[in-house]
């Protein structure tokens, strides 16, 4: 039977329907897909552009990281308790906010140049001119008069220094004895530095290379341009490994063996290239380790280790027994070292945040990174406070991080906590860096000798980075192991606060041996009384020679 024609077109109006709706669904479905393509296109486009902007930082922005917040109209996140003046709580009197900065006086010409000796020049009249012009009556000296005053540099000069020993014998004896008296001259130190060079020439061309980071090539045409005389640098390379090997290695080894007696020790390592490492390629990068002492230790040490690789075996070995608190930045390689109480510095955690600040944004604080350094600067600040108070002990530097600075460490976790990130982006990084450290961020709140961070360290660690700047590579594993003991010594004697050149002098006129003991070498170590008052001698007999060569 035949449908009714109304029903038919019902049917294909139902049809018709049916097929729009899933047309409709087809292309909500391809609408969908679009947009999440161009929602991933942007957030790749955004890590992109914020690749492009960090780089273009890094290559021609500042380098520095201070930043202030100090912005007008800007509302800090901790700048409630400084805007109101409130009575000072007779709790809280031991450690008080200094509103005002005490500049730093100026220096006068006097204080720089102390240490200076000074020749008077006197502007004499010719003898044959000291006549009066109008009556002819000779003049006498009345008085003189300041005129200016001016800074002369001495060149350097090179001479050769040749050792007889006088010999004397006793002419009696000669005639009547069998054997004669012969008595012989001595100054009761025999070289024993190798090759020709004198201590105070090595200790000058060590100090050259590894202080002011003047490679040898450089050195040798110095030689020949200032003082005439021609030594190669194969020469001066020879000077510096076989006398640093021989005796700057048992100072560094005591100081290796009191670095790991002690309760504060940090850690960085940085890439050196050595060219003829056996069975290896010339562009296969080595390592070159930094361990030092403590921020606030007394006896301040620092110590550079030649590396193969950097395995974490290298860190290990080397600290074997060290019981106390290491500072090491986030590299899992400090992981093997399982004895001690691992901390991590802040500073890299800021690092990480401030290169994840999007460009231009650096004071807007709806940033989530802005506002990770805004807590982290607040804590810098805290540190900075307490540090900056005369005669605070750790004790007292842990108690005030327990009151002042854990409230702060909470705020910064919880904002830690609550924060996502577009995959593969800088702040993602830095989140995942910052997580993956957060066990050890917080155990220099045990002990107040721990450090917040590890600039010291970075600080020495940079001396040798300038360095390689300028030389570039060691030629073989000697000369890297001998830069390892010259820049220990080198920054061992700038943290004590010694004449870095006068102290490499000193050890080797002294030239300690594997068989020194420890009492004696104890005496030659900078932070010795001992020591200090000899290296002050040998300064005053410097400045002496130079006045006398006037």
């Amino acid at each position: 039977m035949a449908k009714d024609p109304k029903d038919s077109q019902l049917i294909a109006l139902k049809d018709t329907v049916k097929d729009l709706q899933s047309t409709i669904r087809n292309l909500n479905a391809l609408i969908d897909a679009a947009n999440k393509r161009e929602e991933e296109h942007l957030k790749r486009e955004q890590v992109l552009q914020e690749q492009i902007d960090y780089l273009t930082k890094k290559l021609f922005g500042k380098s520095s990281e201070k930043r202030t917040d100090d912005i007008e109209g800007q509302i800090s996140l901790f700048n409630e308790a400084e805007a109101e003046k409130k009575k000072p709580d007779p709790d809280e009197e031991e450690f008080i906010t200094v509103e005002k900065h005490t500049r730093k006086k100026k220096s006068t010409m006097a204080d720089k140049f102390a240490n200076i000796p000074v020749q008077k020049v006197y502007l004499d009249v010719d003898e044959d001119k000291r006549i009066c012009e109008i009556c002819g009556t000779a003049l006498e000296r009345i008085g003189q008069e300041f005129v200016r005053r001016e800074i002369e540099i001495i060149k350097p000069d090179v001479k050769i220094l040749e050792y007889y020993s006088v010999t004397y014998g006793c002419p009696k004896c000669k005639k009547e004895s069998l054997v004669p008296f012969i008595k012989k001259g001595r100054d009761g130190h025999p070289h024993m530095l190798h090759g020709m060079a004198s201590a105070s020439t090595v200790a000058w061309v060590m100090y050259q290379k590894y202080v002011n980071a003047l490679p040898l090539y450089r050195q040798e045409n110095d030689f020949k341009r200032l003082y005439g005389i021609e030594i190669g640098r194969g020469t001066i390379a020879n000077w510096i490994i076989d006398n640093s090997k021989d005796f700057f290695s048992p100072i560094c080894r005591y100081f290796q063996r009191k670095l790991i007696a002690g309760r504060y020790a940090m850690a960085d390592e940085t890439p050196v290239q050595v060219l003829k490492e056996p069975g290896r390629r010339a562009e296969t990068k080595s390592f070159m380790w930094v361990f030092r002492s403590g921020e606030f230790t007394k006896e301040q040490i620092v110590l550079f280790h030649y590396s193969r690789t950097r395995a974490g075996d290298t860190a290990k070995e080397f600290l074997e027994g060290f019981r106390g608190y290491l500072m090491t930045d986030g590299y899992s390689g400090y992981n093997k070292i399982m004895d001690c109480t691992r901390t991590s510095y802040w500073a890299h955690v800021r690092r990480y945040l401030i290169d994840a600040i999007p460009k231009g944004k650096e004071y807007d604080h709806t940033q989530p990174a802005v506002q990770g350094i805004v807590y982290i600067d607040k804590l810098f600040d805290m540190e900075a406070k307490i540090h900056g108070k005369r005669g605070v002990t750790f004790d007292n530097v842990k108690q005030y991080r327990l009151e002042k600075e854990v409230p702060v460490l909470n705020g910064f976790f919880a904002w830690l906590d609550a924060q996502t990130a577009i995959r593969g982006s800088r702040l993602e990084k830095a989140l995942i860096y910052i997580r993956n450290r957060k066990p050890f961020l917080t155990t220099y709140l045990e002990d107040g000798g721990c450090s917040f961070n590890n600039n010291t360290s970075e600080r020495s660690c940079k001396a040798f980075v300038t360095g390689r700047k300028n030389w570039l590579f060691a030629d073989t594993p000697d000369g890297a192991e001998a830069s390892a003991l010259v820049y220990s010594i080198v920054e061992t004697a700038k943290a004590c606060g010694v004449d870095i050149y006068d102290y490499l002098r000193l050890l080797l006129l002294k030239t300690p041996t594997d068989q020194t003991p420890d009492d004696e070498l104890e005496k030659l170590c900078p932070w010795n009384p001992e020591c200090r008052e000899t290296l002050d001698e040998m300064y005053r007999a410097r400045q002496k020679a130079i006045f006398d060569a006037m």
